[in-house]
C-alpha cells in the first residue's frame, strides 16, 4: 500500500451541485479510510454548513477571482495546513491559488468537466474523472504525464428503514398502483429535465397496470420553465417536485426506476453510480460519461441525447420487462463493487499523491 500523504482539499462554491456533493463525499470517505485530510470551503456557501466529520474545515473569503484579499486569505490558509498536496475543484479555487512550484509542494486540480482549460493552467497537476476528459486535457496543451485520470466511487448505499420509506411514499402520496421514476441532478440545462418531462408526456397512463410518475430530485433556476413544462402538456399531477435533498438515499430506495436525461455535455453522470449502488434499474441518455461507463442492455438501457420519444421508448421497454429490469440492476450492482468502489478509487489518489509528493 502507498504511503498516505497529508492533502489540503480547496472549493470555491457557494451553490450546492454535483461537485459539491463530490466534496463531501470524497473527503468523509478519505478521512474513514485514515487519510490525513483537511478542507477550506467558502465562508458564505452552502458547503460551511454541512459537515465534514473529523475534517479539518477552515472558511475563507474566495469572494471573487480578482479579488487581492481572497488571493491573500487562501494564500495564508493553505501555508498554515502544511499539506504536500493541495487539491482545488472547480475554477474559482484554482484561479485564487498560487502555489509557487516547489519540491514537495504539489498543486493538483481536479476537474469534473469540460470546462475552458486556461483559469487551470496554474496548477502542477490535474485529474479528470473520465477518460475523455484526461485525452481532452491533453488535447488542450496540458502535459500527458502531468494528467491523471480516476473515476468517481459510488456513494455506497446506506440501509434505509421501512419508517423511512413509509414517510417518502406518504410525503408524496404514492398509492401501490404507482410507478416512481427517480431523476436527480441540478435543474441546468446540461442536465437535460425538459426530455424526461416530454417523455412522460409520451408514456401511456399504465404499463402493467401501474401509473408512472416522475420524482425530481434537484433544484435550480430552470425550476419555473420545467413547472410551466409540465402545466403545459398537462403532467402537473405526474410530476413531483422534490427540491435538493442532502440525503437522497430514501428516495433512490423508494424509486422502481432511474432515469437520467443528461445531455452530451454530461462528463461522467454521478447519478449512473447511484442508481447501480442503490440496485436500481437504470434508462440513461448516451451522453460523452454514459457512452464511456454504460453498457447498454447489460447494466443500463441507453437511448439517444435529447431524444423524448426514444426516451419514453425505453423508459416504458424496462418497466414491461421484469427479468430485464432485474437484469439490469443486478449488473449495476456488479460493476460498482468492481469499477466504482470507494476503497479502490481512495487508493488510487493514495497512490497518486505519493507519486506527486516524491516527483514534484
Amino acid at each position: 500500500m502507498s504511503e498516505s500523504i497529508p492533502s489540503l482539499h480547496v472549493i470555491g462554491s457557494k451553490a450546492m451541485g454535483g461537485a459539491e456533493r463530490w466534496f463531501v463525499r470524497f473527503l468523509r470517505a478519505m478521512q474513514a479510510q485514515g487519510e490525513p485530510v483537511q478542507a477550506i470551503v467558502r465562508r458564505d456557501s452552502a458547503l460551511a454548513g454541512i459537515s465534514l466529520g473529523e475534517v479539518s474545515t477552515a472558511l475563507a473569503a474566495m469572494r471573487t477571482v480578482w479579488d487581492p484579499w481572497s488571493k491573500i486569505d487562501l494564500a495564508r490558509l493553505v501555508q498554515a495546513s502544511g499539506a504536500p498536496v493541495v487539491q482545488t475543484y472547480m475554477g474559482r479555487a484554482t484561479r485564487l491559488l498560487r502555489l509557487p512550484a516547489q519540491r514537495g509542494r504539489i498543486h493538483v486540480a481536479r476537474l469534473g468537466g469540460y470546462y475552458k482549460v486556461q483559469p487551470f493552467r496554474n496548477a502542477h497537476a490535474w485529474i479528470g474523472n473520465t477518460r475523455g476528459l484526461c485525452d481532452w486535457l491533453v488535447s488542450q496543451g496540458l502535459p500527458a504525464d502531468r494528467v491523471h485520470h480516476i473515476y468517481n466511487f459510488a456513494d455506497p448505499a446506506r440501509p434505509v428503514r421501512d419508517d423511512e420509506l413509509a414517510a417518502c411514499r406518504r410525503a408524496v402520496g404514492a398509492s401501490p398502483e404507482d410507478v416512481l421514476l427517480v431523476t436527480a441532478g441540478r435543474l441546468i440545462d446540461v442536465k437535460g429535465h425538459r426530455f424526461v418531462l416530454d417523455a412522460m408526456t409520451r408514456l401511456p397512463r399504465a404499463i402493467d397496470g401501474r401509473r408512472p410518475r416522475l420524482l425530481v430530485l434537484g433544484d435550480g433556476p430552470l425550476l419555473p420553465a420545467l413547472l410551466e413544462q409540465a402545466r403545459q402538456t398537462g403532467i402537473a399531477e405526474r410530476v413531483t417536485w422534490l427540491g435538493w435533498q442532502d440525503d437522497p438515499a430514501p428516495w433512490f430506495a423508494l424509486a422502481d426506476m432511474v432515469v437520467f436525461p443528461s445531455r452530451e455535455a454530461e462528463t461522467l453522470g454521478n447519478v449512473i453510480l447511484e442508481a447501480w449502488a442503490h440496485g436500481k434499474p437504470l434508462v440513461t441518455a448516451a451522453f460523452r460519461g454514459a457512452r464511456e461507463i454504460a453498457r447498454h442492455g447489460e447494466d443500463a438501457w441507453v437511448v439517444p441525447c435529447d431524444d423524448g420519444p426514444a426516451l419514453a421508448q425505453g423508459i416504458a421497454a424496462v418497466l414491461a420487462n421484469a427479468a430485464l429490469a432485474r437484469a439490469l440492476a443486478r449488473a449495476g450492482r456488479t460493476r460498482v463493487a468492481t469499477d466504482f468502489g470507494e476503497t479502490a478509487i481512495i487508493g488510487q489518489y493514495r497512490a497518486l499523491y505519493a507519486h506527486l509528493a516524491d516527483h514534484g
